[in-house]
């Protein structure tokens, strides 16, 4: 699957095509980071993203909120609707804590993103992510992860990072 990922033609691939992939990842650094990635490069990313997301399976909610990560990160501001983004965050806000652990962490890392990389809801993120506090991540046989998004968020803003986009998605 890493290989697909490096050789895949995401413009060439539909939603079935995805959700086969999906289907097959198995591990979320497949589908968060393979899968969704190449997705997020796709012209029908959001969509699937939006699908995925509403789905209830844990690896395919991690990966739809990655994807938006990667899409946020990447692409200018002006792709994406401010009105849906914002009832994301509120998403974020209601459902975090009682997520799937993979998905908790997914939206964590959306809510980091929506901060810094999307600028018109950039404070809306901030008051998000105080509001929802720390979230608690159990990994199977270690300690719990303590994920804190507006600590995170304020590093970042210390680096200079606001409006920060990457070129390139995939290497």
């Amino acid at each position: 699957m890493y290989f697909a990922g490096i050789i895949a033609d995401p413009k060439a691939m539909n939603e079935s095509d995805f959700n086969r992939w999906i289907d097959g990842a198995y591990f979320y650094m497949l589908s968060d980071y393979v899968v969704a990635v190449t997705l997020s490069e796709s012209d029908i990313a959001q969509d699937v993203a939006d699908t995925w997301i509403k789905s209830g399976d844990e690896l395919r909610m991690s990966a739809g909120w990655s994807c938006y990560c990667w899409l946020l990160g990447n692409r200018k501001d002006n792709e994406f609707s401010e009105s849906k983004i914002s009832d994301m965050l509120e998403i974020v806000k209601n459902t975090i804590h009682d997520s799937p652990e993979r998905t908790k962490s997914a939206m964590n890392n959306f809510l980091n993103t929506v901060a810094i990389s999307y600028v018109p809801l950039h404070e809306k993120a901030v008051e998000t992510a105080k509001e929802v506090g720390i979230v608690e991540v159990k990994c199977d046989k270690k300690k719990s992860s303590l994920l804190n998004a507006h600590e995170s968020i304020q590093k970042e803003l210390d680096r200079g990072r606001l409006g920060f986009k990457r070129k390139y998605v995939r290497c």
